[in-house]
């Protein structure tokens, strides 16, 4: 069976180096192609602009800055996404708690299902979406 991470374009978020890092080396493992890491929102955002992904591993504190406005470019692009965090999820803004969250440090597998979930629910969003093809045109 084809492990459903294999290949995904994943894009890292991180301000911290040595937790990019190791975010990096757990994506790798998991046969996902790694974009990034951006340390910051604007790097972040000129990055989801440039390059098609798939999903994306959002730090919510980047150097003091929110993240929020990553999330909602990347919800704009159709791109689910995890939070990963030190704050406990409740802390989270409240339109965003609704949104998968790690918990730092976390696991690789919890890592994997995670991502597994989100990439899911986008699939299968996109396979109940009305096709160009199908879709009645006025003239």
């Amino acid at each position: 069976m084809r492990d459903p991470l294999r290949g995904r374009r994943i894009l890292v978020v991180e301000d911290e180096m040595m937790v990019a890092m190791m975010l990096q080396d757990m994506l790798d493992d998991l046969g996902c192609l790694v974009v990034g890491p951006a340390a910051s929102v604007d790097e972040a955002l000129s990055m989801i602009k440039m390059q098609p992904l798939e999903a994306a591993v959002l730090d919510v504190n980047l150097s003091g800055q929110m993240s929020y406005p990553v999330a909602d470019a990347l919800i704009a692009h159709d791109v689910p996404f995890v939070f990963s965090t030190g704050y406990a999820s409740n802390r989270l803004q409240e339109g965003y708690r609704a949104f998968p969250a790690l918990q730092k440090p976390y696991h690789v597998s919890e890592l994997r299902d995670a991502l597994m979930e989100v990439c899911a629910t986008a699939i299968s969003r996109a396979a109940r979406a009305p096709s160009p093809a199908t879709t009645d045109v006025a003239a």
